[in-house]
């Protein structure tokens, strides 16, 4: 007998009828001797309907705080309702919200992380026989204010519940039986990895690969976490996340991502001074941006340029703290691009392996697309490029052919899935 943590996303729970297949999953495993804790997202596109409604209510960006009131309540169908659903099956189930799962978070409406979980409630829900149900995406701040964790946060949910429970495994069920060299809706013979290091998909995950949360993969690495990636639309095989994963025979690129969420800003004729830097990126900092790859020209004529990207909804914030900033720093202008995207390959052979940069710039350029900045790491190399002229399938395509990545078989892919 195990102990397994079950997460289905939007998608798995989008009708009644999917409610109710995922409830026989879910008790096909109880009564073959598991005990189980499952996370769900809310139902289909509930989360959007639920923005668009704001949206009709408030004039630009609503109080941050009723947004999370608002959109937590999707999950709250959702596990009312699968609970409701494995009562009809015969089997004990219980629902809670995540505060009643005993999950705080920092106090920071949206995107949120989590501080702590106290599980004891979910556990004697357990001893009592009960398949537990719990609400993804969501916790409480130490002062009772309930959060949103963000985009993926039920990813998270599930994998730092099945750390602090002690669970043998946790399932993250998708659209897709696995995880893949890289976007099967794009690129129809992409490989299906049998297993994948966490360092492999934290890369992936951070770069694009919608399949997994960066968040979760950290948390399943840190607490190693047993996780598995499968299908909720069939019983195939997944793939497992682990410490450390075999590498097949000339296999070095062991995945390609895309981010299509890319902004370019660019600070021009920056005074050569020190800490010049540091003022700008912690200004960043302190208002909860993100930035990614930064890159600085060399000084001439006592003043640099340098530039760095976010994501497109962080662009305007970012602008707009640059500004006022302006006087502190000294610079000439601030320049903004979108229509970019950031194409990456990921493999933990890559460092040890010549030519590896050389082909992806070589594959780039035979298309004819420009790279605007490149960025790398031991296990990763991620080229930003024009997207507004460029076929981003063909890209993808091109440099999957170019590292022997392709299959002779077609990829599953069930259906939309949400990724929170």
């Amino acid at each position: 007998m195990s102990l397994i943590v079950m997460k289905f996303g939007g998608s798995s729970v989008g009708d009644a009828e999917r409610m109710k297949r995922v409830a026989k999953r879910i008790v096909e495993r109880k009564q073959a001797g598991h005990s189980c804790v499952v996370v769900v997202s809310a139902m289909g596109d509930t989360t959007d309907d639920l923005i668009d409604l704001s949206k009709q209510i408030y004039d630009g960006a609503p109080p941050a705080r009723e947004m999370d009131m608002l959109l937590t309540t999707g999950e709250q169908v959702s596990v009312a309702l699968l609970s409701m659903a494995i009562h009809n099956l015969g089997e004990q189930a219980v629902s809670y919200t995540g505060w009643q799962s005993g999950i705080y978070t920092e106090a920071v409406h949206g995107k949120a992380r989590i501080s702590d979980i106290q599980p004891q409630r979910v556990l004697n829900a357990i001893e009592q026989g009960n398949v537990v149900i719990v609400a993804g995406f969501q916790g409480m701040t130490e002062a009772g204010e309930i959060t949103t964790l963000g985009r993926g946060g039920s990813d998270t949910t599930a994998v730092a519940l099945a750390a602090a429970i002690k669970a043998d495994l946790c399932e993250i069920y998708t659209d897709v039986d696995g995880i893949y060299s890289t976007d099967p809706r794009i690129v129809k013979v992409a490989r299906k990895l049998n297993e994948i290091s966490y360092d492999e998909m934290l890369e992936l995950a951070n770069l694009g690969a919608a399949v997994l949360h960066p968040r979760a993969v950290e948390y399943a690495k840190n607490y190693n976490v047993t996780l598995v990636v499968r299908s909720s639309f069939t019983y195939n095989e997944g793939t497992n996340v682990k410490e450390e994963a075999v590498m097949e025979q000339g296999i070095v690129v062991r995945g390609i991502a895309y981010d299509k969420n890319v902004a370019r800003i660019s600070i021009l004729g920056v005074p050569e001074k020190p800490g010049q830097l540091a003022k700008v990126f912690i200004s960043l900092a302190e208002v909860q941006i993100d930035v990614d790859i930064i890159v600085q020209s060399g000084v001439i004529n006592g003043s640099a340029d340098f530039s760095f990207t976010t994501t497109l909804a962080d662009r305007e914030r970012a602008l707009a703290v640059i500004e006022q900033i302006r006087e502190e720093i000294g610079y000439r202008e601030v320049t903004s691009e979108v229509n970019l995207v950031k194409v990456s390959i990921v493999g933990a052979g890559m460092v040890s392996t010549p030519g590896v940069a050389a082909t992806m710039f070589k594959v780039i350029s035979d298309l004819g697309i420009s790279i605007s900045l490149v960025s790398t790491s031991e296990i990763k190399m991620s080229c930003v490029i024009d997207n507004s002229n460029s076929n981003l399938t063909e890209v993808i395509s091109a440099l999957h052919t170019a590292y022997g990545l392709d299959t002779t078989e077609q990829a599953f892919v069930g259906g939309p899935e949400d990724r929170r």
